[in-house]
């Protein structure tokens, strides 16, 4: 099996299903935000403080489109899909997968907002970034999962029985 990468908001459980799915597949698994700080030498949420969310989309942008795995389950940034350039590489680099979270759960998850290193800009809210979001995320999709109101297995199983089904 190729790359699988999950796409969603923050706290729809891209990171924690990705670690889950990638052992149960027998895959790799890479979480973008995690070599973005490596890279950079510094936490998401300082980048963006320091930086600005514009450099901080060019930066997620750069190291999405340097990946070259195989094998892998990437988990990149919710921001992934705001620059074209990231989303047409998730896309030829693999199965996209949506992980699709209604607004209300994301905001029940989320309780480090100001410091979770989330690509909002001065004066936007949570609801802001989703609605502009959501058409990004389903645009990339090649696969969506609601992943709300189910364990972390369910969510995973929902993942592996649509990937089976491609």
């Amino acid at each position: 099996m190729d790359n699988i990468i999950l796409v969603g908001m923050p706290g729809s459980g891209k990171s924690t299903v990705g670690v889950v799915l990638a052992k149960a597949l027998g895959m790799g698994f890479l979480d973008v935000d995690l070599l973005i700080q490596e890279r950079e030498g510094a936490l998401l949420q300082e980048l963006i403080d320091r930086r600005g969310v514009e450099r901080f989309l060019e930066l997620e942008r750069d190291a999405i489109c340097s990946l070259r795995c195989r094998g892998t389950v990437v988990a990149p940034g919710g921001s992934c899909v705001c620059t074209q350039q990231a989303a047409a590489h998730m896309r030829a680099l693999g199965t996209v997968v949506y992980l699709q979270l209604p607004l209300e759960d994301v905001a029940r998850r989320i309780h480090n907002q100001a410091s979770r290193g989330i690509a909002m800009s001065p004066g936007q809210t949570l609801a802001d970034v989703y609605r502009r979001r959501v058409p990004l995320y389903e645009k990339c999709a090649h696969i969506t999962i609601p992943a709300g109101g189910q364990s972390l297995a369910e969510t995973v199983n929902a993942v592996s029985k649509a990937l089976a089904g491609r």
